[in-house]
């Protein structure tokens, strides 16, 4: 596998382009010492009509909202940043792609006081391939409920996609890989689900669908379209609130949404198995393809595609021409 770093290509820093391999910053920079930033991840894709970014200006915002409650001061708007990423795709001769635009502080100097440090911006993007086996993405996924609790809504800043932030993720992740599993449900400090490691939970349940409310878990853009979907053209029911790791276990489906993991059903937690599985005899098979999980992964796929059709019509404006 070839290093991330070593490849050609162009990367956006503070208004310029750089060369991929000369790209570099300082060892002092504060953010690598202290974890003060913030990112997004965004999805491009090529399409009927060309290659498009899926829903940027709501990244873009949470971006802008994530630095202004860090206190950030970003020397750049709205518009330059979408410019950005746009141009990030045609320089790199890109089609498919991933971003990480990110917002991190300077190397001027260290300490928690963070006081006189300049506010950089970058943008990068690379083909993502496949974020998980297509098998997998049918089967879903086996999920170990972590021993690590999520942020409180008083520790951290919730609603901020913060670097430091996803040290919780990988610590609970890691704990779940290392045990043979595939992914972690992380709950809140009451003992309430929260999201995966880095992904929305949700679940069916007599024909409506659930999802944690919004206030220890990230406020998710793929969460957002997949409410949107589900209420607007499955014409079900979406209800936001507190939810018990229990309700997990006896849900008739389950599964997680994310940027790069899309929507990936979950088929275990806890070696319980979820939904018609639970006493099927061969439990590991693919989900049924008139399941509501694999409805919303159709026409999620078909909306992030750009394959819209008059159905799909309303969410047009989801996606921005690279």
């Amino acid at each position: 596998m070839t290093p991330l770093y070593d490849s050609d290509g162009w990367i956006w820093l503070d208004g310029e382009w750089l060369p991929w391999r000369e790209a570099r910053t300082h060892l002092l920079t504060h953010t690598l010492h202290y974890g003060m930033g913030c990112f997004e991840g965004v999805r491009a894709y090529a399409g009927p009509q060309g290659t498009h970014l899926f829903r940027v200006a709501e990244h873009t915002r949470r971006l802008l909202d994530s630095t202004h409650a860090l206190d950030m001061a970003l020397p750049f708007d709205e518009a330059a940043l979408i410019d950005a990423q746009r141009q990030c795709l045609t320089r790199n001769g890109l089609r498919n792609a991933y971003l990480k635009p990110t917002v991190f502080f300077g190397a001027e100097g260290l300490g928690l006081r963070a006081r006189g440090l300049t506010v950089h911006a970058m943008v990068a993007a690379w083909d993502l391939g496949d974020y998980i086996s297509p098998e997998a993405a049918s089967i879903g996924l086996r999920a170990l409920t972590s021993s690590w609790a999520r942020h409180h809504v008083n520790i951290s800043l919730c609603r901020a996609k913060t670097n430091g932030h996803y040290v919780n993720s990988m610590l609970a992740l890691n704990t779940a890989v290392k045990a043979g599993f595939d992914e972690a449900i992380m709950l809140d400090p009451e003992g309430y689900v929260a999201e995966a490691s880095a992904a929305n939970v949700f679940l069916l349940r007599d024909g409506a669908l659930h999802t944690p409310e919004v206030t220890s878990c990230l406020q998710g853009i793929t969460r957002d379209s997949v409410i949107r979907l589900a209420r607007d053209v499955l014409g079900l029911e979406v209800r936001e609130r507190r939810i018990t790791r229990d309700e997990l276990y006896i849900a008739d489906e389950a599964f997680v949404t994310g940027t790069a993991a899309e929507i990936l059903p979950l088929r275990e937690l806890d070696g319980r198995h979820i939904g018609a599985r639970a006493n099927a005899p061969k439990p590991d098979v693919p989900i049924a393809e008139d399941s509501v999980t694999a409805n919303l992964q159709r026409l999620y796929r078909r909306v992030t595609r750009g394959e819209l059709g008059d159905d799909l019509g309303a969410f047009e404006s989801w996606l921005t021409p690279a």
